[in-house]
């Protein structure tokens, strides 16, 4: 087996590579030629402008589907800039954290800790009063003089975790601070995310809020196009497969990122298995691969009652032809609690935790109305049918029933 192994290694490393840079392919790449956002990167730039003067800019929130761009035009416009900040000595600094990080945005204290340590204040991640550690914050930009822009994205994720006060806390900081100013940039998937602050915060934020609206086909076509002709030797891509990937996108919200992933992984299965061009096949390989890794993925990072829920949901559905409401779910939903020794939610409550999956793209959750009894929510399944046994097996290994 060693010498198969090495054999494997040392004949890998004769063969033409694909790829001549896989890392445009990748989410957190930022090109240098942004197409079809040029109307948001303007928008966004004209915001931000006056911190060029040290005058402190509107706070900015930038809503829309996955993969329409969010994040790349707040990470393009901030590195712009920095570039002019550094190059005209303004003391500027751009902090930027996904929310979805465990272990650094799910207490208040380790974000503001996280903060600390970005200014070189050496911090406990835990033990300090949390007035403390913003005491030390406050000290620190106030020692360094600069005008900090705070990209926060994934925002919902951070108050789903700690609550709205901590948006709160931070905008209030503006009132102490004599030397420096903060603003914010805060970048979510929910459209009805400030509509759900305390009014009292949504007035602290005194925000501009932008709506990415998702890529079209022909849109996704010439982004590939773009990062293909970087990512990949010339002929590799077979043609029909840059189109493929596109309408797979565009069905999916007009995701970007998801079209990018899905010729990335294309890519590295006809690699593996020695073939000379990348084909339709590959795509529908890569399609099916990528589905099941990233279902999978969703939910073994969930809450044990989003668990609950789900498999309360695949339970109800196990005999049925057609769609379940919320009520039959949660009969079932109280059961299963029961059993995992949890205290069930509210229906109401079930409701939103439902209609979160729906956006995750793991459930259709259809609203319907009932006349004078009210609206309930029409549910089915949209995963494929070949990762259900798995998702199955998945929450029964994770609520130990």
């Amino acid at each position: 087996m060693e010498n198969k192994l090495t054999n494997f290694f040392e004949n890998f490393l004769t063969k033409e590579p694909f790829f001549i840079n896989k890392k445009v392919l990748q989410g957190n790449y930022t090109p240098e030629n942004i197409l079809h956002r040029e109307q948001q990167i303007t928008q966004i730039a004209e915001v931000l402008a006056p911190v060029l003067r040290m005058e402190k800019p509107s706070n900015i929130f930038l809503f829309g589907k996955t993969g329409s761009g969010k994040s790349l035009v707040a990470t393009y416009t901030t590195n712009k800039i920095s570039e002019i900040a550094e190059k005209n000595k303004i003391p500027i600094k751009i902090f930027y954290l996904n929310c979805k990080l465990k272990r650094v945005a799910d207490t208040e204290y380790r974000l503001i800790s996280q903060l600390c340590r970005d200014f070189g204040v050496d911090v406990p991640s835990t033990g300090l009063p949390t007035d403390e550690i913003y005491k030390i914050f406050v000290k620190a930009l106030e020692k360094d003089k600069i005008l900090l822009i705070i990209v926060l994205d994934e925002i919902d994720q951070l108050v789903n975790k700690t609550g709205d006060e901590i948006l709160y806390n931070l905008t209030r900081l503006n009132l102490e601070l004599k030397e420096s100013q903060i603003s914010f940039i805060g970048i979510s998937n929910d459209l009805m995310f400030t509509d759900n602050l305390d009014p009292r915060v949504k007035s602290s934020l005194s925000e501009e809020e932008f709506v990415f609206p998702p890529y079209d086909a022909l849109q996704l076509q010439q982004i590939l196009n773009e990062r293909a002709k970087l990512a990949f030797k010339e002929g590799v891509i077979e043609e029909g497969v840059i189109e493929k990937c596109a309408a797979h996108a565009a069905r999916e919200h007009g995701d970007a990122r998801r079209a990018l992933e899905l010729l990335r992984v294309a890519g590295e299965i006809a690699e593996r298995k020695n073939n000379l061009k990348i084909t339709i096949k590959h795509i529908d390989m890569a399609q099916a691969k990528i589905e099941r890794d990233r279902v999978l993925d969703i939910i073994r990072t969930q809450p044990k009652q989003f668990k609950i829920t789900l498999y309360s949901i695949l339970e109800s559905t196990k005999n049925k032809s057609g769609k379940i409401r919320t009520g039959e779910i949660y009969d079932f939903y109280k059961e299963t609690c029961k059993k995992c020794f949890v205290k069930p939610l509210t229906q109401r409550r079930l409701s939103d935790i439902i209609a979160e999956f729906d956006m995750l793209g793991i459930i259709n959750a259809k609203v319907i109305s009932k006349g004078r009894g009210g609206r309930t929510r029409e549910i089915g399944l949209v995963v494929p049918n070949s990762t259900i046994p798995k998702i199955h097996d998945c929450l029964k290994e994770g609520l130990n029933l």
